[in-house]
């Protein structure tokens, strides 16, 4: 029987664990690497040549969507699940533009891995039942215009930062812990930026870190 070969690629160890319990119990999985980091996770896969690669959205040194991209033009044959704590259609609408044939959530990911990576083995596409309406019902909603040529305040060193860590879908906790300052800190630096450029929505925020190519590094 030939085996679907499978990396896995997440910082939490709580999380990678459970998926790594997962793929363990099927006889047709095989497990050829694991990872905590983007660059890790490339290193494994250049090695390994999995056939799937599950990969979180929002991982140090290399982010899951810039990885997916990456990916997509050094190894086409390779199938790409992303994992994400994020509902919000512009994530899910990031990651499939980056070429992922999957995403699944986090909160769901013991139910619908295994089924999400039989499906895209198999040459489908797999979105989490929780928000694949949001992609699937007609056409996606056009996204409203921000005017980012406008003349807005500039960013501090700072915000900047923040904005561009919770744009990867960073928490609150986890920006404070990377760049060791308080949540609070980070709270009013993140509400300070969204205010200058005049953003209120993640969704929105996620539009305006593309558009300034801050998810492209």
């Amino acid at each position: 029987m030939t085996k679907t070969r499978i990396v896995l690629a997440d910082d939490h160890p709580i999380v990678l664990d459970g998926m790594r319990n997962l793929i363990q119990a099927e006889n047709d999985f095989e497990l050829v690497g694991e990872a905590a980091s983007g660059l890790a996770a490339l290193k494994i896969i250049r090695d390994q040549r999995p056939d799937v690669a599950v990969l979180d959205i929002s991982m140090p040194e290399i982010n899951g969507i810039v990885l997916c991209r990456r990916l997509g033009a050094e190894a086409p044959e390779l199938k790409v699940m992303v994992l994400s704590l994020h509902e919000d259609r512009a994530y899910l609408n990031l990651a499939m533009d980056a070429g992922a044939r999957g995403y699944i959530l986090k909160t769901s990911a013991v139910e619908n891995l295994v089924n999400g990576i039989r499906a895209i083995t198999l040459g489908g596409t797999y979105l989490d039942p929780a928000i694949a309406h949001q992609f699937l019902s007609g056409k996606r909603a056009a996204a409203k215009p921000l005017a980012y040529g406008r003349a807005m305040p500039a960013l501090t060193e700072r915000e900047a930062e923040v904005l561009k860590m919770a744009a990867l879908g960073f928490t609150n906790k986890e920006i404070a812990s990377r760049i060791d300052v308080g949540v609070k800190s980070v709270e009013t630096y993140k509400a300070r930026g969204l205010e200058k450029l005049g953003l209120k929505t993640r969704a929105e925020l996620v539009r305006y870190a593309s558009a300034q190519e801050w998810l492209n590094f």
